[in-house]
C-alpha cells in the first residue's frame, strides 16, 4: 500500500526535481572542500537543503524535512561566519546528503522513509553547538537504515562496538543469538558471517524499500526503476512544431495532387509538381527525424558530476588523496544510453582509485605528487561519443595479468604465451579475473570489469585499453550518439531481408566455391594472407541452406572476425528500430521496414554467435 495515494505525480514531480538539486548540491560541496570560504558555495548549498525540505513538506515526509532543516542550520551559521568549516564537519555533511539520498529511495518505492540514524542526528546538532571531536569519521557516507560506518583505516578490531553494528543492522543481539560471552573477536566473526550470508541470498526482512543491498562502500546508490521523465529545451519543441506544421502543409499538397491524378490529370506540370513535394516531404521527414532525436539528447555531465562524491569517499577510506578531474560535460548523448552508462562508470571510477593510482607513500617513493589525478572527459568525434577515464598511477603491466590470468585458470600457458601486449591488458575482462588476493569492501571479488565490457557492449560500444608502468591507464569507451536510429547492411536470404549492424561490417566480399577450405571440418577463405571462417546466415538462424551463397560480410566482433556469407545484399540503411516487447525469437534485435514495405529482422550478431560458441 501507497503511503502517497493521491499524492503520485507530486511525488514524482519532488523526486524529479529533488534528485537533480541534491546531485548538484553534491558538486558544490566537492568545490567546498577546496574553497571553505567560498560565500556563493555556501549560499547555494543552503537553498539547496531548504528547497529540498519545503518540497518534502508538502508530502508530509517529517523525517527527510528533519534532517534537510538541522543541515540547512548548520550551513546558516556558515555561510553567517558563526561556525569554521573543517574536515570532520565536512564528513557530518557528506553522510547527511548520502542519508537524504537513502531517504529518496524510501521515497520512489512510495513509502515514508525512516528516521536518520540518532549518530547522525546527535552529529548535526553537536556542530550547530559549536562542538569538536565529533565522531563521524572519514568515510561518513551512510549505508542503509542503519547508518553504520566502517572501521577508520588500521583501526583495530577492539575498537569496533561490533554489538552495536549487528543490532542496527539486523535488529537483534548477537550475543543472545550465538549464546557467547561477549568477546568481541568472537562477535566479529558471528557478524561477519551472518551478514555475509544474508547479502549473498537477498534483501533482510527489516530493509527499507530503495536502499542498495550487497553493494560495496562509496557505490553511487543504482533507481530501481529509470526515470520516465526527460527535461527538453522548448527551442527544440518550437523546431518540431514547426516542422510538424510543414509536413501538414506538405501532407495537404500532396492529397491535392493526387486528387488531379485520380482525375486523369497527368501532366508534365502535374508530375513536376509531385516531384517537388516528395523531395520536400523528404527534407522534412529527415529534418523533424533529427529535432525528435535532439530532444532525447542530454548533457553528460548529470551523469558525471556523480563520480566525484564517490571518488573522494573511496579514497579516504583506502587513505589516498585522489582529485576526479571532469571535462566535456556539455557532450550530449541519448538519454537512455546515459542511464545505462551509469554502472560501468562507477566501476571504472572505483578501479582507477583502487587499482590505478598508488598512496601517498608510493606515489612519495615513486618521485610523484602526493594527490593523484583521475580524469573522466567525453567528445564527439562524427557519429560516436568517447569516454575515457585516464589516471597517473601505477599502470598495468602485461606479464603480471597474464600470469595471474593462468593462476586463476581462466586461461591456458598455451594461449597465453600468443597474446601480445594489448591482448594481456584485456584479459582484465575476463569474468573471475582479479589482481587482488583478498578480498575486501572495495574489490577482489573478480567481477568489475568483465560487467563493464558486457554492458558496454550492449550499447553497441567498445573498451580500448592503454597503459604504460609507472606512468597510469587510460581507457577509452566509443558508443554510438543514439541507439533508436541504427545503420545497418541488409542481407538476402532468399526472399527474407536481414539486417546487420553497419558498426560490425568492414568489407564486403564476393565468394566463389574455389575460394573455400575446409580447415578442421569448417569452411574458412583467406583475405589477405589471414584465414577466416566462413559462417553461413542460413546456419546461425537455423534455415536450410537452398543455394550455395555469393556475397560474404568481413565482420569484426570485438578482437575476432569472421566472414558472414548469405544470398546477397541490398544496400545499407539508416533504420528505426523497432523491439519486440512480447515477442522477440533468439538472435533477433528488432524489425524495421524496408522501402518496399517488407519487414526486415535486425539481428543480434552476438546472440547469434554465442549460440554457434556454444555447440
Amino acid at each position: 500500500m501507497s503511503d502517497f495515494a493521491g499524492m503520485e505525480e507530486l511525488l514524482n514531480d519532488f523526486l524529479l526535481e529533488a534528485s537533480e538539486m541534491l546531485s548538484d548540491v553534491d558538486s558544490k560541496l566537492m568545490d567546498l572542500e577546496k574553497y571553505p570560504d567560498d560565500s556563493k558555495l555556501l549560499n547555494e548549498i543552503f537553498r539547496g537543503f531548504h528547497t529540498i525540505k519545503g518540497g518534502a513538506g508538502f508530502l508530509n515526509a517529517s523525517e527527510l524535512v528533519t534532517l534537510c532543516h538541522l543541515t540547512e542550520n548548520l550551513f546558516d551559521k556558515l555561510r553567517n561566519r558563526e561556525l569554521v568549516l573543517s574536515a570532520e564537519l565536512m564528513d557530518v555533511i557528506f553522510a547527511a546528503t548520502a542519508e537524504v539520498r537513502r531517504m529518496f529511495g524510501a521515497l520512489q518505492q512510495s513509502i515514508q522513509p525512516s528516521a536518520a540514524p540518532a549518530e547522525m542526528i546527535g552529529a548535526l546538532k553537536a556542530a550547530l553547538a559549536g562542538k569538536t571531536g565529533l565522531k563521524t569519521g572519514p568515510k561518513a557516507e551512510v549505508k542503509g537504515p542503519g547508518g553504520i560506518q566502517p572501521p577508520a583505516p588500521g583501526a583495530q578490531s577492539s575498537e569496533v562496538d561490533w554489538e552495536a553494528l549487528y543490532s542496527a543492522l539486523t535488529g537483534t543481539d548477537i550475543v543472545a543469538k550465538v549464546g557467547a560471552t561477549r568477546n568481541p573477536e568472537k562477535i566479529a566473526e558471528a557478524v561477519s558471517e551472518e551478514e555475509s550470508t544474508k547479502a549473498a541470498f537477498g534483501r533482510r526482512d527489516n530493509d527499507v524499500p530503495g536502499t542498495t543491498v550487497g553493494r560495496r562502500d562509496g557505490d553511487v546508490p543504482v533507481k530501481e526503476a529509470k526515470e520516465s521523465t526527460i527535461r527538453v529545451d522548448t527551442a527544440r519543441l518550437d523546431q518540431v512544431l514547426n516542422l510538424s506544421g510543414e509536413i501538414g502543409l506538405t501532407k495537404n499538397r500532396l492529397t491535392h495532387l493526387r486528387s488531379d491524378i485520380v482525375q486523369g490529370r497527368h501532366d508534365a506540370d502535374i508530375l513536376r509538381e509531385l516531384d517537388q513535394s516528395v523531395t520536400q516531404l523528404d527534407m522534412l521527414v529527415v529534418n523533424l527525424q533529427n529535432a525528435v532525436m535532439k530532444t532525447r539528447m542530454q548533457p553528460i555531465g548529470r551523469l558525471f558530476k556523480k563520480y566525484p562524491r564517490l571518488a573522494r569517499d573511496l579514497a579516504r577510506q583506502l587513505g589516498k588523496d585522489v582529485e576526479l578531474v571532469l571535462s566535456g560535460e556539455e557532450t550530449e548523448m541519448d538519454k537512455t544510453m546515459i542511464e545505462d552508462l551509469n554502472d560501468p562508470l562507477v566501476h571504472l571510477v572505483r578501479n582507477a582509485v583502487d587499482h590505478g593510482v598508488e598512496t601517498i607513500e608510493g606515489r612519495i617513493a615513486a618521485g610523484k605528487p602526493e594527490k593523484s589525478i583521475v580524469e573522466l572527459s567525453a567528445r564527439q568525434e562524427g557519429d560516436h561519443i568517447l569516454i575515457t577515464i585516464a589516471d597517473d598511477g601505477r599502470g598495468m603491466r602485461p606479464e603480471v595479468i597474464r600470469n595471474k590470468a593462468i593462476e586463476k585458470g581462466l586461461i591456458t600457458t598455451e594461449v597465453a604465451n600468443t597474446l601480445d601486449e594489448n591482448q594481456c591488458l584485456e584479459l582484465i575482462f575476463l569474468p573471475g579475473f582479479s589482481t587482488k588476493d583478498e578480498i575486501s569492501s572495495v574489490s577482489g571479488r573478480g567481477v568489475g570489469m568483465d560487467v563493464v565490457k558486457t554492458n558496454i557492449q550492449k550499447l553497441n560500444g567498445v573498451v580500448n585499453i592503454q597503459s604504460e608502468p609507472g606512468k597510469g591507464t587510460v581507457l577509452t569507451i566509443s558508443l554510438p550518439l543514439t541507439l533508436a536510429i541504427l545503420p545497418v547492411l541488409i542481407l538476402r536470404l532468399g526472399d527474407q531481408s536481414f539486417a546487420v549492424p553497419l558498426s560490425m561490417v568492414r568489407e564486403i566480399l564476393s565468394i566463389t566455391p574455389s575460394q573455400l577450405q575446409q580447415v578442421s571440418g569448417r569452411a574458412t577463405m583467406v583475405v589477405r594472407g589471414e584465414v577466416l571462417p566462413v559462417l553461413p546466415l542460413a546456419q546461425l538462424i537455423g534455415w536450410e541452406q537452398s543455394v550455395a551463397p555469393e556475397v560474404g560480410v568481413l565482420m569484426q566482433f570485438g578482437n575476432n572476425s569472421f566472414i558472414l556469407s548469405a544470398d546477397d545484399f541490398a544496400g545499407h540503411d539508416d533504420v528505426v528500430i523497432k523491439s519486440l516487447d512480447t515477442f522477440r525469437p533468439k538472435g533477433v534485435a528488432g524489425v524495421t521496414m524496408s522501402s518496399e514495405g517488407d519487414i526486415v529482422l535486425i539481428l543480434d550478431i552476438k546472440e547469434l554467435l554465442s549460440d554457434v560458441r556454444g555447440h
